[in-house]
């Protein structure tokens, strides 16, 4: 990689494990002679305002956080036609696990220096008066956001072995105060779909909230976007659900349904909030009732560096 790297680190991530690992990572961009700075950022809007100033100058747009903080600077990157990266340091890091980045921080800035470059799809996602945000890897309504907001907000114990089990935790929260909801799909030149139910998610690969396989068959670079739905059923049965969702198998269950599209809108019989990489989506917060959620993929938007296997 002969352009410099501009590492934006968010303090933050991982509840502070980011800064953690800058120093290993910079120490084996240092070996690999590869030029670099870092600069933490203030909130998203700053790394925001980063990514965009590192772009101008021509530089690969690094990411040093989780998946909130991917999101928020790859359509940066694609918009400034950086390429970008990621050191992973939160607690989901589903982006970097569904393109093979190493957890380990010097592992994943070999990457930087070495991997090779992958064009991956974005999602571009808005609603009436607001502008349109693009994210990575999924954007959800329901039960998801909802759950999201409660694993953002708690100090969970355990350190990285307890990530994998905050989102379960935080999600059988959300469902006991989870109140009736009636969603609307609609999937491009699939008609429209409406149901009672807990959630909807619309995926651009296949992990979701630190690693459970939400859509199995979802690829990254396909052009569509999966679109899962869960339909009204017993709270036993999205237990059993949520147990099964870590290996993609919740999908044979008859409440649970796939659709797949370039383009999908959500709309909502009670506000909600919407939320989309870890994050609540400005644009739903909440999702006012019939109010539309507009989705769609971005083909091959962003050059992604990924190991050289990939």
């Amino acid at each position: 990689m002969g352009r410099p790297l501009s590492l934006i680190v968010n303090p933050a991530a991982g509840h502070g494990r980011a800064r953690g690992l800058v120093l290993p990572a910079t120490s084996a961009l240092d070996a690999a002679g590869v030029e670099y700075r870092a600069v933490e950022s203030l909130s998203l809007a700053h790394a925001r305002d980063l990514a965009a100033a590192a772009a101008d100058r021509g530089e690969v747009v690094v990411a040093v956080g989780g998946d909130g903080l991917a999101g928020a600077l790859a359509g940066v990157a694609a918009a400034g036609n950086a390429s970008f990266g990621l050191i992973p340091a939160g607690r989901g890091n589903d982006l970097a696990g569904v393109l093979g980045i190493p957890s380990d921080p010097a592992a994943a800035a070999r990457v930087l220096s070495e991997g090779q470059v992958r064009r991956i799809d974005l999602i571009s996602v808005g609603s009436p008066g607001h502008p349109e945000a693009v994210v990575a890897v999924s954007v959800y309504a329901g039960i998801p956001a909802v759950a999201s907001e409660i694993a953002n907000s708690t100090r969970w114990p355990g350190g990285r072995a307890g990530d994998s089990l905050v989102y379960p935790a935080a999600a059988l929260r959300a469902l006991a105060r989870w109140k009736p909801a009636t969603f609307t799909v609609a999937v491009t030149d699939g008609g429209a779909d409406e149901f009672d139910g807990y959630a909807v998610v619309v995926a651009n690969s296949a992990r979701f909230g630190a690693g459970m396989r939400v859509a199995p068959a979802a690829v990254i670079d396909d052009g569509l976007l999966d679109v899962v739905l869960m339909r009204t059923a017993s709270k036993l049965t999205f237990i059993r659900a949520l147990a099964k969702i870590k290996d993609g198998s919740h999908v044979t269950l008859p409440q649970i349904s796939v659709r797949r599209g370039a383009e999908v809108t959500v709309t909502v019989s009670r506000d909600m909030p919407a939320g989309a990489d870890g994050e609540p989506l400005p644009c739903a917060a909440p999702l006012g009732a019939g109010c539309t959620l507009r989705i769609r993929a971005l083909p091959g938007a962003l050059s992604m560096l990924v190991p050289a296997s990939e």
